[in-house]
């Protein structure tokens, strides 16, 4: 056998030895042919066309290219020299064809790739094969339905860890090896853990199926349930969605922390939110009116119900009688009787808040307008003396308007019991310790001379660093549009006019644009043009 057909056997070996978990390539193939490493180094440069790099000095993690999460995903991270004249890309498996697409449409122009080692690596595989948890104890509940120890130990991690980091939402999802928990935090998905044995996979969902008293026979139809657990001192409700895929089922859980808000010291307030000054006094206005409709809308995880919330909670003073119909409950607001919807004993939006209606309320909350009934029912208690808080999916008051005349609405009466709409996104912040400036780009310089910084030479630059655990972004604010409703966009509404034509009335009252707000907080260093791009779009 020659040294060309000997090096490809040896890397053929080393990459199943990887796949089945017992290391990277790079180590097993230094293990396996009994070299030093420089010499590997050179005998896959000749014969492979492949780099090694064996440690990482005299390199620095460009996270700014390739995120954390991404690098975590695809056991790869883009190095820069110390001097910043060339990159790297360092794999753990570079003959991963299907990684390296993904790569490639990641960066577009990919740099040199190298096998990298474990030490070079270590930082962002130690966080996908292994849950983090500084804790030995991770067995929250009881493991008497017969599930496997480390099972239980590795969804309760999930959790904990999900919780301890602020995630939103925690993911598992299955494939053909195993199963990879990802966190939605901050709005973005991030790698976390993985289990790499196809029937834990299938325990693990089984235990979350458990866990909220779903059918575990039932493997063909999605499946809702909900569970409470107590994390770091807290109750914690969970959401649990459980869907059929092609390798089995997917679990994602939403958590939710009904102990956040119950603090009256804790309040969240609409300034704590990140409104700005003159946004946070429209908001107040338009709350303190004695009846009416007050609309958030925006897409899923915009945080339209924490703005319902913080609204709702500053015009708490005790005298007026709040009730609220969610779906879950997801804060305890003290001083207001707060009703969960219930639909598998027959307690929609639609009854429930008839029956709220009764129960002499000044001020409710509808979690949200999902369907024509519950839509006709909080218009006619705007329209009646109360005030009613709610959300709605849509993407604009043009959209939210659209939405209402799809649900059949007499749009007379509809707009006659609107008071304002809020528009709302949340945006991550830069990370305040690693962020930097780059020279603007062509497109970017074009988007923010049409949003009126024009002459704009710099914009903030995304890296990422152990504070902010590679990503470039801690924490959210949020941009909105706050319209109040007038009787001339009535009068456009209710005939019919174009959406042009509404749309030069709204934007001739002062009110900016989501643009125009992402582009005052990228010239403020708070936030990326990639960043507004992702959650605003340039339009």
């Amino acid at each position: 056998m020659s040294d060309i057909q000997d090096l490809k056997s040896a890397i053929a070996a080393a990459r199943r030895e990887s796949k089945a978990g017992r290391g990277v390539v790079l180590d097993l193939l230094l293990r396996a042919l009994g070299c030093a490493p420089d010499q590997l180094a050179q005998r896959l440069r000749a014969e492979a066309g492949v780099g090694a790099i064996f440690d990482s000095e005299g390199w620095r993690e460009d996270f700014g290219r390739l995120s954390m999460g991404q690098a975590r995903e695809l056991k790869a991270v883009v190095l820069a020299s110390s001097t910043g004249a060339s990159q790297l890309l360092a794999m753990a498996d570079p003959w991963d064809e299907a990684a390296l697409r993904r790569v490639a449409r990641v960066l577009g122009a990919t740099p040199p790739v190298a096998a990298a080692s474990r030490q070079v690596l270590g930082r962002v595989l130690d966080k996908v094969v292994a849950i983090e948890d500084e804790s030995p104890a991770v067995q929250l509940m009881e493991t008497s339905d017969g599930v496997e120890g480390p099972v239980v130990q590795f969804v309760d991690a999930a959790l904990r860890s999900g919780y301890a980091r602020g995630a939103s939402d925690i993911h598992f999802e299955c494939s053909r090896s195993g199963v990879v928990v990802r966190l939605r935090k901050d709005g973005v998905m991030q790698s976390f853990a993985r289990l790499d044995d196809a029937r834990r996979a299938e325990e693990v969902i089984s235990r979350i199926k458990v866990l909220a008293q779903l059918d575990i026979t039932e493997k063909r139809l999605p499946q809702d349930g909900r569970f409470r657990v107590a994390l770091e001192g807290n109750d914690v409700d969970l959401r649990v969605s459980i869907i059929p895929s092609v390798f089995g089922e997917d679990a994602v859980l939403r958590l939710l922390d009904k102990a956040q808000l119950r603090d009256p010291r804790d309040q969240v307030s609409l300034d704590l939110l990140g409104f700005d000054a003159d946004s946070a006094q429209r908001i107040r206005d338009l709350a303190e009116l004695p009846h009416g409709m007050l609309l958030v809308t925006g897409p899923t995880g915009s945080g339209k119900t924490t703005t319902v919330y913080a609204s709702l909670s500053e015009v708490n003073n005790g005298i007026e009688k709040i009730i609220t119909i969610e779906d879950p409950v997801e804060y305890e607001l003290p001083g207001v009787l707060q009703v969960p919807v219930n639909e598998r004993k027959g307690l929609t939006f639609a009854k429930g808040l008839r029956s709220i209606l009764r129960h002499d309320p000044d001020r409710i909350l509808v979690g949200e307008i999902r369907d024509a009934e519950t839509a006709e029912i909080a218009v006619q208690s705007a329209l009646t003396g109360h005030q009613v808080f709610t959300t709605v999916h849509a993407n604009s008051i043009f959209d939210v308007t659209g939405r209402f005349k799809h649900f059949g609405l007499d749009m007379f009466g509809f707009m006659a019991a609107l008071n304002g709409v809020i528009v709302q996104r949340l945006v991550r912040c830069l990370c305040p310790i690693c962020s930097d400036w780059r020279p603007v780009a062509e497109r970017e310089a074009h988007w923010l001379a049409n949003m009126g910084f024009a002459n704009t030479a710099e914009v903030p630059q995304v890296r990422g660093c152990a504070a902010c655990d590679g990503t470039g972004y801690k924490g959210r604010r949020v941009i909105a549009e706050v319209h109040s409703v007038d009787d001339a966009f009535r009068d456009l509404v209710t005939s019919q006019s174009p959406v042009s034509a509404l749309r030069e009335h709204v934007y001739s009252r002062n009110v900016r644009t989501l643009g125009q707000q992402g582009a005052d907080l990228i010239r403020s260093k708070i936030t990326s043009t990639e960043e507004i791009k992702r959650v605003v779009g340039w339009q």
